[in-house]
């Protein structure tokens, strides 16, 4: 392989064609890379690279007069889209016996308005469906396509074939279950989002900041490093992050305070109904001891009559 430098170029042959184009020789030099075509100086209407190894058709400066591009028989793969730009009067390409497969890749060649001749054949892009009416299509400037002249009728089905392709869009399936489709119309006010809140709240902080300067020793500060790291906050016995549990361990100490003040009333109530049957007993025994009593003494004064 030699490299394409100003050597090369100034060593290779010169000179005019049989189209009367000035034309510059560097075929079968195995060049494997376009590059260093600024030695050139812009003297030349044709460049022949006929066969190289050039996979890609890159890397030309501003030619302005250059027309005539030949690249039989190297390997091209992939051509530049900056072409229209830097051979703004392209208006030859011949490419036979290269690498080109898909379609797409002669896209690029869409831009040069100027192309009118141009030959693929040998590259597997010829065997693709509707491979001749597609770059018809994409070239509309072509006047030769792999030495055939482009005919009226051809554009035609070419405008055609491709204008249906282009009009059947994909219709887009209706939203199921009767749900609205999120789609964007333009001029539409957008609705803004609400930033989500991150982060211990202001409460929470100061909190902290206290905690911290009221700690002396390690134990506490590390202490408090505990708590931060559990995501609890110094002050606050219940973590917030779970409301229920708060409120159920509040009606929790509600109930046992309520049971706790119940429990001296009814040891109260129950004093009280213990000394009222302590009275109530004692006053009974007071009752019966008179009864005896008066029953001795009626006793003793029949006893007495009968005497």
């Amino acid at each position: 392989m030699v490299r394409l430098n100003a050597q090369l170029i100034n060593m290779s042959a010169q000179k005019h064609n049989p189209v009367r184009d000035w034309e510059l020789d560097l075929r079968g030099y195995r060049i494997p890379v376009i590059e260093n075509l600024g030695a050139t100086l812009d003297q030349f209407d044709t460049i022949d690279f006929t066969d190289n190894d050039i996979r890609k058709l890159d890397q030309f400066p501003l030619l302005k007069r250059l027309k005539h591009i030949l690249l039989s028989n190297n390997r091209v793969v992939r051509i530049a889209e900056d072409l229209q730009e830097n051979l703004p009067n392209l208006e030859t390409l011949v490419l036979t016996n290269n690498s080109l497969r898909e379609l797409t890749d002669i896209d690029p060649l869409s831009t040069v308005t100027t192309l009118k001749y141009l030959s693929l054949l040998g590259n597997p892009i010829v065997t693709k469906r509707n491979y001749r009416f597609y770059l018809i299509h994409k070239i509309p400037s072509l006047r030769v396509l792999d030495f055939r002249k482009v005919k009226l009728r051809e554009r035609e089905t070419a405008a055609k074939l491709f204008k249906k392709k282009k009009t059947q869009q994909p219709q887009q399936k209706p939203a199921e279950n009767g749900a609205k489709a999120k789609t964007f119309t333009p001029g539409d006010k957008l609705t803004p989002s609400r930033p989500v809140p991150s982060g211990p709240s202001k409460s929470d902080v100061a909190a902290i900041r206290k905690a911290i300067a009221n700690a002396k020793t390690l134990e506490e500060i590390e202490h408090l490093n505990q708590m931060l790291k559990t995501g609890q906050v110094p002050g606050q016995d219940i973590t917030p992050s779970r409301p229920s549990q708060t409120r159920e361990a509040a009606k929790v100490e509600d109930e046992e305070e309520e049971e706790d003040e119940e429990e001296p009333e009814q040891a109260e109530m129950q004093e009280e109904d213990n000394t009222d049957e302590d009275s109530n007993q004692a006053s009974g025994y007071q009752n019966d001891e008179r009864q005896i009593e008066e029953d001795d003494d009626e006793t003793e004064e029949e006893d007495m009559d009968d005497n």
